[in-house]
């Protein structure tokens, strides 16, 4: 909810509540990111019909909103870990970005070794790479591309 609410004007959406649930059909290293990503493109759907339908006065949604898992494993930076590679991972990060290019959240835990300030970076770079790749994916599946 929170990576969510972070992409709506409260004020725009006025006395509407918009409950966003996401099932999980199968767990990974992704869950929660998948979650996010996919979270916003039934929240953009819903407020859509909202102002459609003449609920909402205009839309009210700032900003696109996704996230991903990174880690480092066996040394290196990668993305989107699998239950394997999350589970073996050195460290293990989730980020969650809004499309203009601010962060909304970066949790991450060395799940073993500590990690240097160059592996956090590159973990940053990479989950934003990826996070810009879904932001593309979020625009094409609600029509916007």
């Amino acid at each position: 909810g929170r990576s969510l609410r972070s992409v709506v004007d409260l004020a725009a959406l006025g006395e509407v509540q918009v409950t966003v649930d996401c099932d999980v059909i199968q767990a990974d290293g992704g869950t929660r990111t998948a979650a996010i990503t996919g979270g916003y493109v039934a929240l953009h759907d819903a407020l859509a019909k909202g102002v459609s339908g003449g609920t909402i006065a205009r839309m009210p949604l700032t900003a696109q909103c996704a996230a991903v898992s990174v880690g480092i494993v066996g040394g290196e930076a990668m993305l989107d870990l699998c239950y394997e590679e999350d589970s073996s991972a050195d460290v293990d990060l989730n980020l969650v970005m809004r499309s203009d290019d601010t962060i909304i959240e970066v949790q991450g835990t060395a799940e073993g070794v500590p990690f240097r300030r160059a592996g956090l970076d590159a973990m940053m770079d990479l989950g934003r790479e990826g996070i810009l790749t879904l932001f593309a994916r979020q625009r094409e599946a609600l029509g916007l591309a």
